[in-house]
């Protein structure tokens, strides 16, 4: 029965990452009509693929055993991520295009480097442990990308710029894989998504608190993020996925 549980959470994990990654759509839609990244950030498309590179190579089962699904999330994930990048490359102005690339190629040399130290270096227990804890570091960060979405909310006392729905699947996803990882006794899935499962539920926490005030609070400011993790003014609503929020329209 514990089995049954492990996989149906997975696959419910599956589900609500899903949506989450592909929540951005809507921004790239966007960039591609206008042809401009305008003021949108780059950085947490790419923070969000290393993560996901990461957790994939985490899931494989010459790393760590009865992980697949992790893989499956996390390798589309990153297909996904891939293309945002791309995209954001493609239309951002020189000076961003310059940043983005740089960082795109950094996070790929980190993600070959812990495939390599883990694949010829270490066995057994040993890569287990240090391609987790490579997963479950980038993972928080991912996580806490919402932080400032939520400062946002407290300081105007609106929920205009913290869709219901991205704040439910944040709770929803972190939740599913906490639950997973606690079914398999797995510390680097359930510490990160425990993380998450906690943020998601103060989000929704403090849609409850603001839900009757969607516009008529003060309005952020020029220096004010509403892109969560982006730290940089935000033209329109927006979200970031896998616990990451962006445009809302």
């Amino acid at each position: 029965m514990e089995n049954v549980l492990h996989f149906l959470f997975g696959v419910f994990g599956n589900a609500t990452a899903l949506f989450l990654f592909l929540s951005p759509t809507i921004t790239f839609k966007r960039i591609l009509r206008n042809k401009s990244t305008e003021q949108f950030s780059g950085v947490p498309y790419v923070m969000t693929l290393l993560n996901c590179l990461l957790s994939a190579w985490y899931g494989m089962p010459f790393v760590s055993k009865n992980n697949i699904l992790v893989s499956t999330i996390n390798g589309t994930g990153a297909a996904i991520e891939i293309s945002y990048v791309l995209i954001f490359i493609l239309y951002a102005p020189k000076k961003e295009k310059a940043k983005i690339l740089g960082l795109f190629t950094f996070v790929l040399t980190v993600f070959a480097a812990v495939a390599f130290v883990s694949l010829f270096a270490l066995q057994g227990n040993t890569r287990k442990l240090f391609c987790g804890i490579a997963a479950t570091v980038f993972s928080i960060i991912m996580y806490a990308s919402p932080l400032s979405i939520m400062r946002t909310v407290i300081k105007t006392k609106s929920v205009e710029f913290m869709p219901f729905f991205l704040s439910l699947f944040v709770f929803l996803c972190g939740t599913s894989w906490f639950v997973y990882g606690l079914l398999g006794r797995d510390p680097f899935v359930t510490i990160p998504n425990g993380f998450g499962c906690g943020l998601g539920a103060m989000q929704l926490i403090l849609y409850f608190i603001y839900r009757d005030n969607k516009g008529e609070g003060k309005k952020p400011t020029s220096d004010q993020s509403v892109e969560m993790g982006s730290g940089k003014p935000q033209p329109e609503k927006q979200f970031v996925a896998n616990g990451k929020q962006d445009e809302q329209v």
